[in-house]
């Protein structure tokens, strides 16, 4: 472990407000994804190598993660001296299909016409065949980050309105995926990134974990998420044949619904970059492989893949 610390302390060229602490309050949460950024995280704090010690974590379930991803939060449980609180918005795979009736008139839709809500980013081809990049993007934000606020404000005694941070928010963003921090957006909360403050990559926290005795962590992200890298897709397809074959049939199911319920959406959507089915790309085609690399580094919250 000697290398890796010293790793961790590389010098820099220029001075970082997130490589200090952030002044002490009352209460300390982790964002906890299930993946290997936030539980290495969680576990350095069990062994006290990072403090103070979490008074809890909340894992926000979209439920729609692969089932590795709630076996190892089962395993991990077991590791930690704190509570991990599991929240939820709802089913994102049955939200992302709904049709849902309009209320009132709008600038696109009449009242009583049927449309999707845009909650998962998708691929599309134009009626002229150009292909578009990713629309939509409420997921996370309304999966993810809302639940984990609104627990966090009820098990911490958030007041109305109250503009003094009394909680410190762990975010598991490693050091290679530094592009990917936010400041908290309110203000009885900040946000602490303590893996780049200890120039931890992911690979330096799977290192970690190895060295401990740990499990390594899967990915944790949605089985359909559209972000997936083409090795990501690989994986799911070669060790996960039945969430693959869901997101294969999730692909075909969004696309159905869209073109019978969704006047306003032009274009014809798709989970990958390709635009083509997801059950009919060859991931093991050396033309395929590499046509999407976004891989969650470009994922600005830091809520999904840690």
């Amino acid at each position: 472990m000697a290398n890796l610390k010293t790793n961790m302390k590389k010098p820099l060229s220029r001075e970082y407000k997130c490589l200090q602490p952030p002044p002490k309050t009352e209460w300390t949460v982790l964002n906890l994804g299930g993946g290997v950024q936030s539980s290495c995280l969680a576990l350095m704090a069990a062994h006290g190598e990072i403090e103070p010690m979490p008074d809890f974590a909340v894992f926000a379930d979209t439920q729609a993660e692969p089932h590795e991803v709630y076996d190892y939060l089962d395993y991990l449980e077991g590791k930690l001296p704190f509570p991990i609180y599991r929240v939820t918005h709802g089913d994102l795979t049955e939200a992302s299909l709904e049709v849902n009736i309009r209320q009132s008139d709008g600038p696109r839709l009449k009242a009583g016409d049927e449309y999707i809500r845009r909650l998962i980013p998708l691929f599309g081809i134009m009626p002229n065949g150009d292909k578009t990049a990713a629309i939509g993007r409420k997921c996370t934000a309304d999966y993810k980050i809302k639940p984990i606020l609104k627990e966090i404000k009820t098990r911490c005694g958030i007041e109305r309105g109250q503009k003094s941070a009394t909680v410190t928010q762990w975010i598991g963003i490693s050091w290679d995926e530094i592009q990917r921090m936010r400041e908290a957006s309110h203000k009885w909360t900040q946000h602490r990134w303590p893996l780049i403050e200890n120039r931890m990559t992911r690979q330096d926290c799977k290192t970690w974990m190895g060295y401990m005795g740990y499990k390594e962590p899967p990915r944790s992200a949605c089985y359909y998420c559209p972000f997936h890298s083409d090795d990501e897709w690989r994986r799911l397809r070669d060790s996960n044949p039945h969430a693959f074959s869901k997101a294969c049939q999730f692909d075909h199911d969004i696309r159905q619904q869209y073109k019978k319920h969704d006047p306003t959406m032009l274009m014809e959507v798709y989970l990958h970059n390709s635009c083509k089915p997801l059950g009919e790309i060859d991931f093991d085609n050396d033309i395929d492989k590499g046509q999407q690399v976004w891989d969650f580094t470009a994922e600005c919250e830091g809520m999904c893949g840690v």
